[in-house]
């Protein structure tokens, strides 16, 4: 994969305390871009800027997007809309706020893309596939949602907020690119939001069994962040926007049980898994067909799964303190 060159330009960036939100950040201050991180923290941690507010070009506004945005005189070249909580717990906890912030709070960001003639960048997602029919998921496949159910104030938000990106796209209002990311790890994951990886490694380092929903058969495929963050960087600075959307993540797919015997593995002594109910709507299967990052951007993921879970249990391992520190030492060791 080629290395990624970019004349610097002032960046915002909605949800820029969040996971993925603040590993983008600082990878657009080490490309030499200034850097406008917009977020409520809602979701999104303060410790995740704590570092970059030192950062001479990185400015922290404390704002929700669906109020009116105007970051004032200073032009801006680029918007990254990464605002919205991801996970079902937090999503779900207020679905009238995350299906507002997909529409309104997308639409403020567009219009401000618009008064500045600044490119923008939509972070949509593999939810709007549903528990898909087509396997693996490619871009032209239209979902299989269910629209009333208790995950729709998210999957069908970000499906409107890209009926939104398109719409001003056709309009030439914008210069619109959306992604659909799937599965996403790394340092920085809340503990508390409760994505399967983020679960599994806290039960582990806490000697707990891994709690498995359903048989542990669905399957999924998970993305190193520094990987996402790439190709996110790369969609963002392609010359001509496409025509659709663009899938990104890692087309290696796994079950949830193999996933857990994976951390089980990286951990030492006896670990067990405890099987739970599955949620409703809960995909069965998910994986991208990424033929088209791979065309247009020249993206594929490079971090092995094994590889970014022992990056992901050593940084928990540190958040944890030292209740964690002989677990992993051990595992170090071994």
């Amino acid at each position: 994969m080629k290395q990624l060159v970019i004349a610097p330009r002032t960046v915002v960036v909605a949800g820029g305390g969040g996971f993925l939100g603040s590993h983008l950040c600082q990878a657009l201050l080490e490309k030499g871009h200034t850097v406008f991180c917009i977020d409520n923290f809602l979701t999104g941690l303060r410790e995740n800027t704590v570092r970059l507010q030192t950062h001479p070009r990185f400015r922290l506004i404390e704002q929700d997007i669906c109020e009116k945005l105007d970051l004032g005189a200073e032009a801006i070249d680029a918007i990254y809309n990464l605002a919205c909580a991801a996970s079902p717990p937090r999503y779900q906890a207020d679905p009238v706020h995350t299906m507002m912030t997909s529409v309104i709070g997308t639409r403020n960001l567009l219009d401000l893309a618009e008064r500045h003639d600044a490119r923008f960048l939509q972070a949509s997602t593999s939810e709007v596939y549903g528990d898909p029919e087509e396997h693996p998921q490619r871009e032209n496949y239209r979902g299989h949602v269910n629209c009333t159910g208790p995950r729709a104030c998210y999957d069908e938000g970000k499906r409107a907020a890209e009926t939104l990106c398109f719409d001003y796209l056709r309009l030439q209002r914008a210069d619109v690119r959306v992604a659909r990311i799937f599965n996403t790890y790394g340092p920085r994951m809340r503990p508390d939001d409760g994505r399967i990886i983020s679960n599994f490694i806290l039960q582990a380092l806490r000697r707990r069994p891994l709690t498995i929903y359903g048989s542990g058969e669905q399957t999924r495929s998970f993305c190193y962040v520094s990987d996402l963050v790439e190709g996110l960087m790369r969609l963002a600075e392609l010359e001509i926007a496409p025509d659709g959307p663009v899938n990104l993540g890692n087309p290696d797919e796994f079950s949830i049980g193999q996933l857990a015997e994976e951390i089980i593995k990286l951990m030492p002594g006896r670990l067990r898994t405890v099987h739970m109910p599955l949620p409703e709507d809960d995909p069965r299967r998910r994986r991208p067909d990424i033929s088209r990052a791979k065309k247009l951007l020249g993206w594929e993921p490079r971090i092995p799964l094994r590889e970014g879970i022992g990056r992901t249990v050593d940084w928990f391992a540190a958040a944890e303190g030292p209740k964690s520190a002989d677990p992993v030492a051990a595992r170090k060791a071994s």
